[in-house]
């Protein structure tokens, strides 16, 4: 499945990140009204980590995503394909690994993590097929792979009011806070195209994934999907 609606290259994506990473997390806890903190602690819970496992950490930004990961004792990987967002995360962060890397072409072998995550990145790339696929294919058999993504919220009145938030007060909102506040336009776009709860369930499943579940969190405005590699 390609994201043609997004109508951005990859490499346009990447640039529109690099200017918005200097306030990125602010502007995502101001956003989020700061329930993305929530959505993180329950990844790594569904990530059910051991110390020394290693973990990729995709579309990982600044490094906020990794930190609870690290602190949960295993080895994190975390990986952007913004150089925006790395060179800011390695000014705050410089004890993490970050790392280059495109979703669709991971530069990684077979087989090299225990776990995979993406969090709030993986309706950002341009083909998501490609992409669970090259999860798929770094992760070892029998590893893990959790997705946390905006997703679309279960009770039909609360969708309506959660749709309007996103298309007109979400863009001034981040007039304020954002030092790039149109991309903001392309995200709030870009959430409400993305697929719903079990058509991603679905393309986990043509991808190879299997023992594929997802859970609401926040009344679906987030879904948290789990998934294992055959083995």
């Amino acid at each position: 499945m390609t994201r043609a609606h997004l109508d951005k290259r990859p490499d346009e994506v990447a640039a529109m990140f690099d200017t918005v990473a200097a306030r990125y997390d602010l502007t995502n806890d101001v956003l989020s009204l700061g329930q993305d903190r929530l959505w993180r602690r329950a990844v790594g819970r569904a990530l059910d980590l051991r110390r020394g496992e290693r973990v990729l950490d995709l579309a990982a930004g600044t490094g906020t995503s990794s930190e609870p990961l690290v602190a949960a004792g295993a080895d994190v990987v975390p990986a952007d394909f913004s150089l925006g967002m790395l060179r800011v995360g390695k000014r705050r962060r410089p004890d993490l690994q970050l790392t280059a890397g495109d979703a669709t072409r991971l530069p990684f072998a077979d087989g090299s993590f225990d776990a995979v995550t993406i969090s709030f990145g993986l309706r950002n790339v341009v083909d998501t097929g490609a992409a669970l696929r090259e999860m798929l294919r770094v992760t070892r058999p029998g590893g893990r792979l959790v997705i946390c993504e905006f997703s679309h919220p279960v009770w039909g009145p609360f969708r309506a009011v959660y749709v309007n938030y996103l298309m007109r007060a979400l863009p001034p909102i981040a007039r304020r806070v954002s030092s790039n506040p149109d991309s903001y336009v392309y995200l709030a776009e870009s959430i409400r195209d993305w697929p719903a709860q079990e058509q991603l369930a679905g393309l986990l499943q043509q991808a190879g994934w299997a023992d594929v579940a997802w859970r609401n969190l926040s009344g679906g405005i987030v879904a948290l999907h789990r998934a294992v590699r055959p083995a």
